[in-house]
């Protein structure tokens, strides 16, 4: 799993007239399921992305396609964890430590 956390590089005009575009960005990729849950920081000044994906390299193609980050307002952060431990409703997501 990886958590992507997002920073604002830009004023919040700027992040709010792409924040449509944003927005369908996240929808495709809920749909193609490697989202998981996101929102915005409090304070906002960023947003925070949970996601699931085969490679770090696949991940970070994703955040770089990001209407944000093509627009330079933002920047990403990616880290990854496996999920060892999870609620029953994210048992889907649980992964194995390596061997």
């Amino acid at each position: 799993m990886f958590i992507l956390e997002l920073t604002y590089t830009a004023t919040l005009d700027r992040i709010d007239a792409l924040l449509a575009e944003h927005v369908d960005w996240l929808r495709g990729h809920y749909a193609a399921g490697v989202f998981v849950a996101s929102g915005r920081k409090v304070p906002r000044d960023g947003g925070v992305i949970v996601a699931v994906g085969d490679s770090r390299e696949r991940i970070e193609e994703i955040v770089e396609g990001d209407p944000f980050v093509l627009a330079g307002v933002a920047e990403y952060r990616v880290t990854e964890f496996l999920a060892t431990t999870t609620a029953p409703a994210l048992e889907t997501y649980r992964q194995q430590l390596p061997a």
